[in-house]
């Protein structure tokens, strides 16, 4: 993979998170938040469209694997930027077989650690850890 594709889909992933965090704070509709980024001058990436659309077609299921692997916590009571991190990262695990685990995890704690709290890269880190542990042995 290029060092071009990775800076793409890292920028993408932060697009991607962005627009969904927006749209968990504000409720406005995700075809909305698009068109204002555009209009802004902003294209949406193609794989931060995909990764919204994915994440937007079932947020109740990333958010139960989300609840079961935090170990006390549950989806619904951690910050919203952090819960769609997390929801990015986990329909990444599912649904994007082409991206190795370690580098969703790797990217979803990268942005942890650039956008939330300090604790928030080691909470993060450990629920992906344990969701791709699960998907690993049910995929064998």
């Amino acid at each position: 993979m290029t060092a071009d594709r990775e800076g793409g889909r890292r920028a993408a992933r932060r697009q991607a998170v962005i627009l969904l965090y927006q749209h968990d704070v504000t409720g406005l509709p995700l075809e909305d938040l698009e068109a204002n980024l555009e209009r802004d001058g902003t294209p949406l990436d193609p794989f931060a469209r995909a990764l919204t659309e994915g994440v937007s077609a079932d947020p109740a299921s990333l958010d139960e694997l989300i609840t079961g692997a935090a170990e006390g916590w549950t989806a619904e009571r951690l910050a919203p930027l952090e819960r769609n991190i997390l929801r990015v990262a986990v329909h990444e695990l599912l649904d994007w077989p082409d991206i190795p685990a370690a580098v969703s995890i790797n990217e979803a704690v990268d942005l942890a650690k650039r956008y939330c709290q300090v604790e928030a890269a080691g909470l993060v880190n450990g629920i992906l850890g344990r969701i791709a542990a699960e998907h690993a042995e049910v995929a064998t």
